[in-house]
């Protein structure tokens, strides 16, 4: 039996971020760890996460915390608190 997997999940290890991102998420949520990239891939490799797309983004949902990255090219954008 093979499972769908998810494109993100399938793609985590391209998941990265730019100095500006890093800010923006650890500001947002205020996140204590300069690891931004590895914390969020935490989060999204969580079975509880629920991910979404809508339009260009991936949308990762936990911890009352929305994770958004861009589809194309796995940049972590930004993080708020819901």
């Amino acid at each position: 039996m093979i499972l769908d997997v998810n494109p993100l999940i399938a793609n985590i290890d391209k998941l990265h971020t730019t100095e500006l991102g890093i800010i923006r998420v650890k500001r947002n949520i205020e996140l204590q760890t300069n690891n931004v990239v590895q914390w969020c891939k935490k989060r999204i490799l969580n079975m509880n996460c629920k991910i979404t797309r809508k339009g260009k983004n991936w949308y990762a949902i936990i911890d009352s915390v929305i994770i958004t990255i861009n589809a194309h090219n796995y940049s972590i954008i930004t993080a708020h608190k819901m």
